[in-house]
């Protein structure tokens, strides 16, 4: 981790690696850890009201990297800098965590990761705005055809029993979170090339971590902690320890390596491992359309990574 998180910045160039490289298998770790994860909250927000779920992980998760980064001694950003990143912590780990747990607890989780599966296209939108980014013609097709698999999806679980579509005002906080995420992964990553992974994860984490214990203190105050059975804790450690903390070292790998948007495809994934998990563990069987629309998602990622999809702006 450490030696991961030390990786020395890339120089800037019109364009990111090419080919299947390391930082491509950690993106895909982490799109498994995250497609687990959709499962993992679900089930804890059984146990847990969806706001004591959420602020006992990523409190777990600021608690565990502040610990690794001062026990590694890692050099932590200036207080400008510091300030700026608990600011997209806000953001990124605070707002975007609240839209997305209490959209998660409304439907189903398949469903949660497909509508977070939308943040790329919306990367390559903010992106193009700014000017920091350039997607070119194949990475524009990627993208359209990884939101027809979405529609897919969505189409998909809006058949048969009423009782398992999803909730519009879940999957209007999906959207919501889908674009705090966006955001976020694009004001960050001039902050991935210049400061370690470890300290920048963990400001960004207690960035989040304050405003959220803070909106939670009526529902902490409430939480009968004595009914959480160990499995509950167990999806508390899994969703803080590795889907806050691993994963998103990961993630900040690849926003640096790949760009936001490249980095961002494999988020994709999610659903694909999300349908997996859930019609395991929570019953949720997905549909033809579903299965059609993971097959496009994944034909839309391999698209979005060949050569000449996606540039990055020289004077980023």
């Amino acid at each position: 981790m450490a030696t991961l998180a030390r990786a020395a910045p890339v120089a800037q160039t019109d364009r990111a690696p090419t080919g299947f490289t390391a930082t491509d298998l950690l993106l895909l770790c982490m799109a498994l850890i995250w497609g687990v994860n959709f499962a993992v909250v679900k089930f804890g927000t059984r146990q847990f009201t969806p706001l004591a779920f959420n602020s006992s992980r990523i409190t777990l998760a600021s608690v565990v990297l502040l610990s690794i980064a001062t026990l590694g001694r890692y050099t932590f950003p200036d207080r400008r800098d510091r300030l700026r990143l608990l600011a997209l912590g806000a953001l990124g780990n605070g707002l975007y965590q609240i839209f997305f747990v209490e959209g998660i607890a409304r439907t189903r989780a398949g469903d949660a990761a497909l509508f977070i599966a939308a943040s790329p296209a919306f990367m390559s939108l903010i992106g193009r705005v700014r000017g920091t980014e350039r997607t070119g013609l194949r990475g524009i097709i990627g993208i359209a055809l990884s939101l027809v698999g979405i529609g897919l999806v969505v189409l998909g679980d809006g058949t048969g029993d009423a009782g398992l579509s999803a909730s519009l005002l879940g999957d209007g906080l999906l959207l919501c979170a889908s674009l705090c995420w966006a955001f976020y992964t694009v004001l960050l990553r001039p902050y991935t090339e210049r400061i370690d992974g470890i300290p920048l994860s963990a400001v960004t984490m207690i960035g989040g971590a304050i405003p959220l214990v803070l909106v939670s203190l009526p529902e902490l105050s409430r939480m009968p902690w004595h009914d959480v059975s160990p499995a509950g804790w167990g999806a508390v450690a899994y969703s803080g320890l590795l889907a806050l903390a691993l994963a998103y070292l990961f993630w900040y790998r690849g926003v640096r390596v790949l760009g936001p948007t490249r980095a961002g495809m494999y988020s994709n994934l999610q659903p694909i491992f999300a349908l997996g998990v859930a019609w395991a563990a929570l019953h949720e069987a997905p549909r033809v359309p579903q299965i059609g629309g993971a097959a496009c998602i994944l034909a839309g990622l391999l698209l979005a990574r060949m050569p000449g999809a996606t540039a990055v702006a020289a004077d980023e």
